[in-house]
């Protein structure tokens, strides 16, 4: 027997919470965009009005969004008043099912127990009227019989719409749209998939299974599966403890790094802020990855997986910097930088030790970083500090560690 899924996305969040809570705004072009002073600078998230009737993107610079809409109005985000909408809004969706899964702070899956069919459209349709009522914000709502097919479904319409993609009906409304439609196909593997001849969701599922894991391996298989409508995956259970899966942090430079020396000093910045957050989690972690984004706001990462899971901050650096040796070929300046550490182990559990020594080293670098910790928490963040963080106060005068933003996905 077929599932009842329902995808909620809620439109360009941020923006329309702003219009919520200030009705003045919402018949204005308006965005939510960061400080251009300090060099956040982009647009966050759009209302409809700038969006269709000037073309303003997200993550686009307010310089270039004024260009096109110059009585564009910004307002700064309030990332706690983000957080009570987005409570609010899972407290609607709890109200028909236990089984609600977030999915970022702005969108979640709901899984409709024992309601199949028209009822489940009829269900969806009460909350898209009830959350738009009570909150103010207007959400699209994909229903379909898997996760994959009803995220697609919220994306198909917006805004405050409902889409209905079920086992008749999937390959004429979605086999035809391109592939990077599909849920986890990113700008890397669409060019994978493109210089294979696979341009849309149909392709990919018509594409032979050898093939495809030839390209892709285990990730082509999976994706293949989910065009053709054979994700399984369940939904989870809002009371289910959910492991954070990766710790990282990014952020703007306040000028664009220009060398090597620059890099050195914000990827130890960031490379202490994670490490921080991994011991205060009580987490190591095995797998590192940069990002880099250039002058022209187009991002790069590249990762690895390396053989001892670890929070000590020189090491994540030591491996971060090499990774964006091999990733980053200087051919514009750096705007932003960004590390994450992933595949999490508890800090506890069993590790085999270094039989050429190395163990010792490790435990006295954990030792010196966990006393910098408490030292920080007892006499303030800047009682110790690296050398190398001195060399340009401007570029390490932050403090990333207590800086960690809400991050979601508002591009609808």
């Amino acid at each position: 027997m077929d599932r009842t899924i329902l995808h909620v996305d809620a439109n360009s969040f941020f923006a329309s919470v702003e219009c919520a809570v200030h009705p003045e705004l919402r018949d204005k072009p308006m965005a939510v965009a960061g400080d251009s002073e300090k060099r956040h600078g982009i647009i966050l998230a759009a209302n409809y009005i700038a969006k269709r009737g000037y073309g303003i993107k997200t993550a686009e610079t307010i310089y270039k969004a004024k260009r096109r809409c110059p009585e564009l109005v910004t307002v700064k985000p309030h990332m706690e008043l983000y957080r009570r909408f987005s409570e609010r809004m899972r407290e609607i969706l709890l109200s028909y099912s236990d089984y609600v899964e977030p999915f970022g702070c702005d969108e979640c899956w709901v899984e409709l127990k024992g309601i199949l069919g028209a009822a489940g459209v009829e269900t969806a349709e009460r909350i898209r009227k009830r959350i738009k009522a009570e909150l103010g914000i207007t959400v699209s709502i994909g229903v379909s019989f898997n996760k994959v097919f009803a995220k697609l479904g919220s994306d198909m319409k917006k805004p405050d719409a409902v889409t209905v993609i079920t086992r008749d009906n999937f390959k004429e409304k979605i086999w035809n749209l391109p592939v990077e439609a599909l849920l986890y196909v990113g700008e890397r593997t669409r060019r994978k998939l493109a210089g294979c001849a696979v341009y849309t969701i149909g392709d990919l599922a018509r594409t032979d299974e050898a093939l495809i894991k030839t390209w892709l391996g285990k990730n082509g298989m999976m994706l293949r599966m989910y065009a053709s409508g054979d994700d399984t995956s369940p939904v989870e259970r809002y009371d289910t403890v959910r492991q954070v899966k990766s710790v990282g942090n990014s952020t703007t430079c306040p000028r664009d790094l220009t060398d090597e020396s620059e890099v050195r000093t914000v990827l130890m910045l960031l490379a202490e802020s994670v490490a921080e957050r991994l011991r205060d989690g009580g987490r190591k972690g095995s797998e590192i990855t940069v990002s880099v984004r250039d002058s022209e706001l187009k991002w790069a990462s590249h990762g690895k997986s390396i053989d001892t899971p670890t929070d000590i901050s020189s090491e994540i650096y030591t491996c971060a910097f090499a990774l964006f040796k091999e990733l980053y070929k200087w051919k514009k300046p750096i705007r932003g930088l960004g590390i994450c550490v992933g595949r999490l182990t508890d800090r506890k559990s069993p590790e085999q030790l270094d039989i050429f020594g190395d163990a010792e080293r490790r435990l006295r670098s954990e030792t010196i970083e966990r006393t910098a910790d408490s030292l920080k928490k007892r006499f303030g963040r800047k009682v110790i500090r690296r050398a190398r963080l001195l060399n340009y106060p401007e570029l390490s005068g932050t403090d990333r560690a207590a800086e960690c933003m809400l991050h979601v996905g508002d591009a609808g």
